[in-house]
C-alpha cells in the first residue's frame, strides 16, 4: 500500500488533526517524507469536496470553501436536533471524567466518538485543549476534552463536583476503565 493511502487512512480514522511528527512515528519514516507526501495529497484534494488542511505542524481533513453554505446549512440542522443517546453518553463521560482524551472516550464507549465530539464542540458544550505530556505519551494524542462553563451553567452547577453523584460516578467510571484496560491486556 502506498504512503498516500496510509496517511489518508490515518487521517480518516482519527477524524481530528494529527501532528506531522506523529504521522512520521506511526509510519516509521522521516518527517520530510511525510511532508512531501502531504503536499501531493493537498494537490490531489485541491479541487475536491474535502481538502487537506495544515498549519505546518498538524494536518487533517476539512471541507472545501465552495461548500461552506452547504456545511453551514447542515450545521444549523444539526443544532436543531436533539443530542441523542450517543451525544448524551459522551457528554456525561466528559463531564464526569474530563479532561479526557478521545482514545479514552472511545475505550469507555466501545466505538469511535470523533463525530459526536465534533458535534459537542460545535455546540459549545465541550472544549478541546492541549493534553499534558504524560497524556500524549499514554494516549498517543495531544488533545483532551473537558466540559465548558456554558455546559455547567446550563446544568445549573458552579463546578463539576456539584454534578449529581459526582464522586460515586467518577469512581464507577474509573473502575470500569481500569477493569476494561486489564481485560484488553489479557487478550
Amino acid at each position: 500500500m502506498n504512503l498516500e493511502f496510509k496517511i489518508e487512512s490515518i487521517l480518516f480514522f482519527r477524524n481530528e488533526p494529527v501532528a506531522i511528527a506523529e504521522l512520521a512515528r506511526i509510519l516509521d519514516i522521516h518527517k520530510d517524507e511525510v511532508s512531501a507526501t502531504l503536499k501531493n495529497l493537498q494537490e490531489f484534494y485541491r479541487d475536491r469536496g474535502i481538502v487537506l488542511v495544515s498549519d505546518g505542524e498538524s494536518v487533517g481533513f476539512g471541507t472545501h470553501r465552495e461548500n461552506s453554505e452547504l456545511i453551514e446549512k447542515l450545521q444549523k440542522e444539526e443544532f436543531s436536533r436533539e443530542l441523542g443517546r450517543a451525544g448524551l453518553e459522551t457528554l456525561a463521560i466528559i463531564a464526569y471524567r474530563g479532561p479526557i482524551s478521545r482514545r479514552e472516550i472511545d475505550q469507555i464507549r466501545g466505538v469511535n466518538s470523533g463525530f459526536i465530539l465534533r458535534i459537542l464542540l460545535i455546540r459549545g458544550l465541550i472544549e478541546r485543549t492541549e493534553g499534558d505530556p504524560s497524556t500524549v505519551l499514554k494516549a498517543g494524542r495531544s488533545f483532551t476534552y473537558k466540559p465548558t462553563l456554558k455546559l455547567l451553567e446550563y446544568l445549573g452547577v458552579t463546578s463539576r463536583e456539584e454534578l449529581p453523584e459526582f464522586k460515586n460516578a467518577f469512581v464507577k467510571i474509573q473502575e470500569f476503565v481500569n477493569n476494561h484496560s486489564s481485560e484488553q491486556l489479557d487478550v
